[in-house]
């Protein structure tokens, strides 16, 4: 046989023992930078997650956006907010709006090369009609709920009108009353990979309610008892059971290890671990998350808004326990995982998302220079942009206050040791925080920060730098030039009350 021929046909061979990774993405909501022992906690001991960041890679230039809806947005398109309409509120329960259908979502992306989809837990990327809810746009199957936040017991939103939000594909659940969130999503997801065909690869889309609060001002921050009574050491109430909350999920994510590991499918695997924004610190929104030492809370566009805890874990990684610094954004997943199916996004794509394997494989240099953090006027009156180690923002006020501080968590009696390994260097050190605060509002002007030297935005450097300044301020402009119009419409209708249907938040409007 010719020689060429034989070389051809061990290639042939070769590739198609190339299995296409199982792609497991973890969503956690409003969990802080200072939530997770990875990042130095001293609270909160989080093994689980540890143990798979410290033997992956922890994304340490990592950046979200600074809320529910547009992060999540991001994640299914690989765009930008400004360039979907979705910059601005989040989508509540009885507004009719969502993520324009002409989007193309990362599902989507994944069926076409041959992926069974799932998503559980949390949508809020708008469900007033069918088209807009999660099997409609690319998941094979769900089980969660539609909204932004709901009670973690009774899964009931109450935002305007009340009313049950737990699905099943497009099927109300009315047997998980009394059943803990947290605990029903892990099972949900179990059971997903216990019962998935190993002939094909899957999609995993697990967005946990946790650890946002729930949607009752009398008892906003949810978890079991049992739980919370760990963390006796903690003195403060709330940030105790915000604890609980947080560990609860970390237990979760270890039984998802565990389920891939039984199934036989984790060396084929590729977990991704995010939050979504930064945490609600301080009783803001209710809740007890903290961000320390990065500046700001969810909402703003501070780092401790938009620069998230992530990791990507997986067997098939060349050069995994490290720190990584390579700038990357929340969009980037999407071309990053189609890439890892087996696919490619057209050269012409509208994607402001760009594939990262190659840096997170081979540790060559992101191929990403610049983040638009965001731009909104309507809303949060706020905008930021990080280029190479530079960032420009403009951050306005959040329910009557700028939230641009520095917020340590409330004390313990006792540190905890958190890890019984050599932790990875993936802590931010800064100094004491300045006694004069620099603004950065509509009436004070932008800020300049080098986020490398000055990873807690200490230090305005719009002065000492002009040209850069001007040339941050010239870019935000193109950027402004390529919004789309907001597709919040800011409307209540008084259809979508779950009294006209069976006391249950459906799809309400047919298209």
């Amino acid at each position: 046989m010719n020689i060429f021929l034989i070389l051809c046909l061990l290639l042939l061979v070769d590739a198609s023992k190339q299995k296409k990774p199982h792609i497991i993405m973890i969503v956690a909501d409003d969990l802080g930078w200072n939530d997770v022992s990875f990042h130095g906690s001293q609270q909160i001991p989080t093994p689980n997650i540890d143990k798979l960041a410290q033997s992956g890679i922890i994304l340490n230039n990592y950046y979200v956006l600074p809320i529910c809806t547009p992060t999540r947005s991001a994640i299914m398109t690989g765009r930008y907010p400004i360039h979907t309409g979705m910059h601005g509120r989040t989508v509540q329960s009885p507004q009719p709006w969502g993520v324009g259908l002409k989007e193309k979502f990362l599902p989507q992306y994944l069926k076409k090369l041959g992926y069974s989809t799932h998503a559980v837990g949390k949508w809020h990327l708008g469900f007033f009609a069918k088209e807009y809810t999660p099997t409609y746009r690319g998941f094979d199957s769900f089980y969660g709920f539609y909204s932004g936040k709901a009670d973690y017991w009774y899964h009931a939103v109450n935002l305007t009108y009340c009313g049950l939000d737990l699905h099943h594909n497009l099927e109300p659940v009315y047997t998980q009353w009394g059943n803990y969130s947290t605990e029903i999503f892990t099972a949900e997801a179990e059971d997903r990979i216990r019962n998935h065909n190993i002939s094909e690869p899957m999609f995993l889309y697990l967005a946990y309610q946790a650890v946002h609060s729930a949607n009752r001002p009398e008892d906003p921050l949810q978890a079991p008892q049992e739980w919370i009574d760990k963390f006796k050491h903690i003195k403060h109430r709330k940030r105790r059971k915000y604890a609980a909350m947080v560990a609860y999920m970390d237990y979760g994510i270890g039984r998802i290890y565990n389920a891939l590991k039984a199934k036989e499918i984790l060396e084929d695997s590729v977990i991704v671990f995010t939050s979504d924004n930064g945490a609600a610190v301080n009783g803001f929104n209710w809740n007890y998350g903290n961000n320390f030492p990065l500046r700001g809370a969810k909402s703003t566009l501070w780092e401790g808004g938009v620069r998230a805890a992530g990791f990507i874990h997986s067997k098939l990684l060349k050069n995994p326990g490290r720190v990584s610094m390579d700038l990357m954004h929340v969009t980037d997943w999407l071309p990053t995982f189609v890439n890892l199916a087996g696919g490619s996004v057209k050269p012409n794509n509208p994607l402001d998302g760009v594939d990262q394997w190659e840096t997170l494989q081979n540790m060559t240099p992101s191929p990403r220079k610049e983040i638009l953090l965001n731009i909104d006027n309507s809303t949060w009156k706020n905008a930021a942009l990080r280029v190479g180690d530079y960032k420009l923002i403009q951050q306005g006020k959040i329910r009557g206050n700028y939230w641009d501080g520095w917020y340590p968590p409330p004390q313990s009696h006792r540190k905890t040791k958190t890890v019984n390994y050599k932790p990875l260097a993936a802590s931010v050190q800064c100094g004491k925080a300045p006694v004069n605060v620099t603004h950065c509002t509509r009436e004070h002007g932008y800020c300049l920060f080098n986020i490398k030297e000055d990873p807690c935005e200490y230090h305005d450097l719009s002065k000492e730098y002009p040209d850069i300044f001007k040339q941050m301020l010239a870019r935000l402009d193109e950027y402004r030039m390529t919004m789309v119009p907001p597709r919040n419409n800011k409307t209540v209708d008084p259809l979508s009350n779950p009294k006209l249907h069976n006391g249950v938040w459906k799809p309400w409007v047919t298209l």
